[in-house]
């Protein structure tokens, strides 16, 4: 089978974990994209990638790419995908993958006319736990699923001296920790129990920081499905990282406690075993393993590189049409629109102080 040729659009995180986890799924990655070309040339050599250009039109006829991943602010999101989609590329681009609702559907739209392969980078969907906690909620072994709380403390965004990706904390180019991590745990929740009917919602900055975009958010929802939950999150919390995540059913409680499934029915407790189908392969080594700008590249934790490479192999398996590993329903387009739904009723939400919102 021949080798295909990948384009990668974004010399931080695109260099950091897209390079090699698209190289560990089998992936050729022709070249990189961006605006900088010193910084191009640099990330190409220390990448080990044979190309670079700063027109993605150029790259593809130059390349004969048939995939482009985009790796850059959420504002360059949609007009880069298009131009990819118009020249039959697949595209697997990063999260929140577009500014709004409309947007996203207008390149769902486009991607389907195309018939071209498409997903959304929620990688941390492969996560051991994550999974099985999925699994379990399947499986029935909870019985009905009816309540589901996720809280998480980190300290990304505590100190404002922390060098951080200017986007971020740029509204206007799709900046705030909803999308930036509040995207991840949104597509979660609806891998875990379907879409969200309606909700009620909060931004909020608590890092000293002012006249930025949110660093931490809350919402409480009830799903499609009727249950009942309620996710908060703050990056701009001091101290070591903390976090909740537990779901109550109608015969037990499965959770998650250091990277550990938990369940707990009339049987009494136990921890669940992560099956074969669902372990993550050995994270192969990043490509720019010292990155000279840490506000872009230096900051991806290291254990998105295997839920990432799982990503890439599943992308590759739609494309080949081969059956996909890993035992997790890839994240599409499709469910990137959904998660922007859900997004712009949060947003809507806390405009209004909270009011109730309810998403068709």
């Amino acid at each position: 089978m021949k080798t295909i040729p990948a384009i990668v659009v974004g010399t931080g995180f695109g260099c950091r974990i897209h390079v090699p986890a698209l190289r560990a799924a089998g992936f050729e990655v022709a070249a990189l994209v961006g605006r900088n070309e010193e910084r191009l040339a640099r990330k190409a050599a220390d990448s080990g990638v044979p190309a670079w250009f700063t027109d993605l039109d150029e790259a593809i006829t130059a390349t004969g790419a048939e995939v482009v991943t985009i790796a850059t602010t959420p504002d360059t999101h949609a007009s880069l995908a298009h131009r990819a989609i118009a020249r039959g590329c697949h595209v697997l681009c990063e999260k929140p993958f577009a500014l709004n609702a409309a947007e996203g559907a207008a390149l769902l739209d486009a991607a389907d006319e195309r018939q071209i392969v498409h997903m959304v980078s929620h990688e941390f969907r492969w996560l051991p736990e994550r999974a099985l906690f999925g699994q379990t909620i399947r499986d029935g072994l909870i019985g009905e699923p009816r309540f589901l709380v996720m809280d998480q403390f980190i300290p990304f965004c505590a100190d404002p001296a922390a060098r951080l990706p200017r986007w971020w904390f740029d509204a206007d180019a799709g900046g705030g920790w909803l999308g930036a991590g509040g995207s991840h745990l949104i597509d979660q929740v609806r891998a875990w129990l379907g879409d969200i009917h309606a909700l009620s919602a909060n931004l909020l900055t608590v890092s000293d920081r002012k006249d930025v975009a949110e660093d931490s958010y809350s919402v409480r929802f009830v799903t499609k499905s009727c249950v009942e939950g309620s996710m908060q999150q703050s990056a701009g919390a001091w101290g070591q990282p903390a976090s909740l995540c537990r779901c109550a059913g109608s015969k037990g409680t499965v959770w998650i406690d250091g990277g550990k499934v938990f369940l707990a029915d009339s049987t009494g407790t136990r921890q669940l075993e992560v099956p074969p189908e669902l372990a993550l392969p050995q994270a192969p080594a990043p490509s720019d393993p010292a990155p000279s700008d840490p506000a872009s590249s230096g900051r991806a934790p290291p254990f998105e590189l295997a839920p990432f490479t799982r990503l890439a192999e599943a992308l590759k398996a739609r494309i080949t049409g081969q059956a996909q590993v890993g035992g997790v329903a890839a994240p599409t387009f499709r469910d990137g629109l959904e998660c922007m739904r859900i997004m712009d009723a949060m947003r809507a939400s806390a405009a209004q102080g909270g009011a109730l919102q309810t998403l068709a």
